[in-house]
């Protein structure tokens, strides 16, 4: 994001940024400050009317709500990415079918002079001939060297086609994942969810949901800094991807200090061994001083573990994993417990 405005301006902005932080949910952090930033410079009009909607609904604005804004209104570089290499494959297919014309163009030369030729061996006219004959020698040249040409056009367009097609898909991967963790963010959750849930698990087994959330983590922002703050979440992407690496499940981040496994086919005893794996990791986590070494910072993490029941949805089971969740909370925290 680039910001032009001068000190006075930004400071106003500043001003109606913090206001508006004031009367809502969402905790003090970059993210938040940005929104309502952009809300009262107004530079993002549809992020302007989604706020004003939940506003004028009554409907909280918490951290989750400014998680959702703030991806789908203020980080478009990933479609811009996409938008990119749209317009590169329509330029590459336009240099085919130019070149296609072209090629078309010459042929239909190249076919009347045939019909010349033609005519001219009909007639039995010497005269005739020769000059045919010698129109189609040059035709035949231009015709193999557009045909060349041609046919160097698609191979090389087929190689851009294969490089920009890979742009496209690491472009759509990179708005699935969390920039801060390295895990999926909550739109890859919900569709490697939806994928996982319309794939039957294996005989014996269940489609398994791990919900986790670090205890007490509005603690370390208001002790530590939301900066502080953000190295432990990175530090629990770096837990949940190790604790995966020779597992078939996958990680997300679901919202703020809020994360989610999915296991596909696999069973509820296996997949809380997982989330144990998790919390034990997390437990024995030590945030230090890069400078001195000095533990700044130990964190734990409560967890929920929901198998798949038969005839039930992607909300039901992700609400009985959270509902585990709380009550791993209830019960002290820094634990898991099957729901």
């Amino acid at each position: 994001m680039r910001y032009a405005e001068p000190k006075d301006k930004s400071a106003e902005l500043l001003r109606l940024a913090l206001a508006h932080m004031g009367k809502h949910a969402a905790a003090f952090n970059p993210l938040t400050f940005t929104l309502w930033y952009e809300y009262a410079a107004g530079r993002y009009p549809k992020l302007s009317s989604a706020l004003e909607e939940l506003i004028q609904a009554g409907k909280p604005i918490d951290d989750e709500a400014v998680l959702k804004l703030s991806e789908k209104h203020l980080f478009p570089a990933d479609e811009q990415a996409m938008d990119r290499v749209r317009l590169e494959m329509q330029r590459v297919i336009q240099g085919v079918q130019q070149s296609a014309t072209q090629t078309s163009s010459r042929a239909g030369i190249f076919g009347a002079q045939l019909d010349g030729l033609s005519e001219a061996l009909a007639s039995n006219d010497v005269n005739r001939l020769q000059p045919q004959l010698a129109q189609m020698q040059a035709g035949t040249e231009q015709m193999k060297q557009s045909i060349g040409a041609l046919q160097t056009k698609v191979q090389v367009s087929q190689s851009e086609i294969e490089q920009l097609r890979g742009d496209l898909e690491r472009a759509r991967g990179e708005a699935l994942v969390d920039p801060l963790t390295g895990v999926l963010n909550r739109k890859g959750f919900d569709q490697r969810l939806k994928a996982m849930i319309d794939q039957p698990p294996a005989a014996g087994m269940a489609h398994c949901v791990v919900m986790l959330d670090i205890d007490h983590f509005k603690k370390v922002n208001d002790t530590h800094g939301h900066l502080m703050g953000d190295r432990v979440i990175q530090a629990m992407g770096e837990i949940l991807k190790a604790s995966l690496a020779s597992i078939p499940g996958v990680a997300a981040r679901y919202g703020g200090e809020e994360f989610a496994i999915l296991m596909p086919s696999t069973t509820v005893d296996d997949c809380a061994k997982v989330a144990e794996t998790v919390r034990l990791r997390t437990k024995a986590l030590k945030i230090r001083n890069r400078t001195t070494q000095e533990v700044l910072v130990t964190v734990t993490v409560s967890g929920g573990v929901a198998a798949m029941r038969p005839s039930e949805g992607a909300q039901q089971l992700v609400a009985r994993a959270d509902a585990a969740l709380y009550a791993s909370k209830n019960g002290g925290r820094d634990r898991v417990t099957v729901g």
